[in-house]
């Protein structure tokens, strides 16, 4: 079986199964295991309570009734499966616990992440007398295996998929769950639990309806529809029926199938596996560190909503950061923050393709903004308005609400977000693969962006980390009005160097509308005076380190950027000390926090994933490349199950928390394995 493996063992008592320290846990005992090879692994108790009321001893002989069980407790060792138009969130036993259609940021029609207990909405294949299970990816897909099996050994396997593949000249993904079984193992019995929901859990479907190879669950808004050639009287009755032979299940939106469902559910899956095998090989990855990184670049792959071209920050909305925190929010948007990273780092990877997509999505934003305010977030569709609002019907993840749909951050003032668009576009104007390469009719609504962070530098804002109650002028906002300046300076002097070698190929005088000499002195003049300022203002002489805001004291993980997008050399010996304070201040063990001043909230209680992994770079630049290695391993152990991760880490418990998967999180995977990993000379 696949080292990605993991496999799920019902527990003898309901203690068994409720969240326990990592400490406490067998498999984080096996730090023998390469961290790489631990990804995918099981975590003891998983499974959930067990069925069964605890017997008298004179009855203990007796044999136990063989029932159905119960679904697991609500965790996040789960796994995605998506098609970059949509995606699902599968848990240890094959259930589909989340999927919002037809967009990422659409209802909910599974929904039982959020809706732990009975009425929740999900799609599940429960095998009767229910003993363990075992789950993987197919290696270098996005295609997920789960096996189920009974106390007598009897077994079923899942396969479950979206499809996504190259057809008709264009990328094939339609609204379509596809879920696959198959006995492995004797005869086993299962039964189908089908139950989407719509109005975010508020509406059973109006209507169903049956054809002789199909189920329509009729909704206020949408119609799904359900192709399968299993029994629909056993599917609509729940009747248990013995898995004999293979069954498939497609499920999305009210089309019809053009050919036969085993016939097509087959080639579908074929398709896919093939193409997910087809663009991981082409991924430049690190020599070490091979198998995270693949699984975190598919899994920002999947976060790219291709219609447009945004990329979510994560897939799940209302995961609290921490246990009951009340800070639950609404991550399925697009921030051009989080997608500044995502694109910077699968270009790493030589993946550039996702890049091409953002950028079709943030000239809409930028050409729209008409050289004025930008928000922070969009919705998916370039919505402006992200109303938020709280939902009544579902009590939230383990029951710590509120569910929040939109995200108020759409309102805010975040100076920093001029530079991360600059950042995210300048690759286009100098790599040569790209079928669009930015030019001159691209510069000059750049320079818009620009002149923003020119207008907005120095001027308090609520900063990176979306403070609702304090502005300041943050040093980070700062910092990305250099880099946005820094950026455009060095795009005119190569759009100026491309304009004097076409014409020189040509035997033609240089002729360009824009002088591209005088824009880069005057980018690279407002640059230089920001540097100084921002170096200067940002630090505190009492706290030897540069501080969160200009002429503060407090430290902020965010000013580790500093080394990141070249403002200081990270040898430089105030970055180093800064370094140092922050360990001091921000760090539990391997785990750093996001800031050291409550916020609206009070204290984080969580470690905030993407801070840890600046530290590991900042740590791998200053020369600690050793201790840098231990945290990365650390975090690699921190994943679930199937390799991925959250926004947050409990640094007590190592428990995951905080919206799922986490783009900011798997970016972290890659950058930290890019950094730390021997060449590939090292080994041929």
């Amino acid at each position: 079986m696949s080292d990605t493996q993991q496999e799920e063992q019902r527990p003898s008592t309901a203690a068994d199964a409720a969240p326990t320290s990592r400490h406490e846990d067998p498999q984080a005992r096996q730090l023998t295991k390469a961290p790489e090879d631990r990804g995918g692994e099981s975590v003891a108790g998983a499974a959930g309570p067990d069925d069964e009321a605890p017997v008298d001893e004179g009855t203990a002989t007796a044999p136990k009734p063989r029932e159905f069980s119960r679904p697991a407790d609500c965790s996040l060792n789960l796994g995605v499966i998506g098609n970059c138009a949509f995606s699902a969130l599968i848990d240890g036993r094959a259930r589909v616990v989340w999927c919002c259609l037809p967009r990422f940021d659409g209802d909910p029609v599974f929904n039982a992440l959020l809706h732990p207990g009975e009425g929740a909405a999900a799609w599940g294949f429960e095998i009767e007398d229910f003993a363990h299970a075992k789950q993987w990816y197919e290696p270098n897909t996005a295609v997920l295996r789960t096996q189920l099996f009974d106390s007598a050994g009897q077994g079923i396997e899942i396969t479950d998929f979206a499809p996504r593949f190259y057809s008709r000249a264009r990328y094939f993904r339609p609204l379509m769950l596809v879920r696959r079984v198959r006995p492995i193992a004797g005869a086993p019995r299962m039964r189908v639990a089908l139950d989407p929901r719509f109005q975010w859990g508020a509406q059973e479907p109006v209507e169903v309806t049956r054809g002789s190879n199909h189920i329509r669950y009729v909704g206020p808004d949408v119609t799904l529809r359900l192709n399968t050639d299993a029994s629909i009287s056993h599917i609509l009755s729940r009747q248990p029926f013995v898995v004999s032979r293979e069954y498939n299940f497609m499920f999305g939106v009210d089309e019809t199938l053009l050919d036969g469902i085993a016939d097509t559910a087959r080639r579908f899956e074929q398709e896919t596996i093939a193409y997910w095998r087809v663009w991981s090989k082409r991924l430049a990855i690190p020599f070490e560190y091979q198998d995270a990184v693949i699984r975190a670049a598919i899994t920002l792959k999947m976060s790219l909503y291709e219609d447009t071209g945004a990329i979510v920050a994560a897939m799940t909305t209302s995961i609290p950061e921490a246990p009951d925190s009340q800070r639950n929010w609404d991550y399925r948007y697009c921030w051009l923050r989080d997608a500044f990273f995502v694109v910077r780092a699968l270009n790493s990877l030589s993946e550039v393709g996702t890049m091409e997509d953002y950028l079709r999505w943030l000239g809409n934003v930028v050409i729209g903004s008409h050289g004025e305010h930008i928000q922070p977030l969009y919705g998916i569709g370039l919505e402006r308005e992200l109303p938020e609002s709280f939902v009544e019907t579902l009590p939230g993840y383990r029951g710590m609400g509120p569910v929040r749909v939109g995200n108020q951050a759409q309102e805010h003032f975040q100076h920093d977000v001029y530079g991360n668009i600059v950042l995210g576009a300048a690759q286009a104007f100098h790599d040569h693969r790209l079928l669009q390469r930015a030019g001159e009719a691209e510069f000059p609504h750049l320079e818009a962006v620009g002149e923003r962070a020119i207008a907005v530098y120095g001027t308090p804002d609520a900063g990176m980390w979306e403070l609702r109650t304090r502005a300041r002028v943050h040093t980070s906002s700062a910092l990305m009005s250099w880099a946005a300046c820094d950026r455009l300076a060095k795009i005119a002097r190569a759009l100026e160097k491309n304009a004097h070698a076409e014409a020189a190929s040509a035997g033609k005088p240089v002729d360009t509308r824009i002088d591209f000499a005088e824009r880069a002195a005057y980018w690279h003049g407002h640059a230089s005076r920001m540097r100084e300022e921002i170096l200067s203002k940002s630090w505190s002489e009492e706290r030897q380190a540069f501080a969160e805001s200009f002429g503060g004291r407090e430290l902020d993980a965010s000013i580790l950027l500093m080394a990141e997008v070249g403002l200081i050399d990270a040898r430089d010996p105030r970055f180093v000390s800064t370094v140092d304070a922050m360990e001091k201040t921000l760090c539990d063990g391997p785990y750093m926090r996001r800031y050291e001043a409550a916020d609206d909230f009070g204290k984080p209680e969580t470690a905030f994933n993407i801070c840890t992994f600046w530290r590991i770079d900042a740590l791998a630049k200053i020369g600690r490349e050793a201790e840098a290695r231990q945290i990365f391993e650390t975090m690699l152990a921190a994943r679930n199950p199937l390799g991925l991760l959250s926004e947050d880490t409990h640094p007590v418990t190592g428990e995951m928390w905080g919206n799922f998967p986490q783009t900011y999180s798997m970016v972290g995977i890659i950058n930290a394995a890019m950094r730390l990993s021997a060449p590939w000379d090292s080994a041929i």
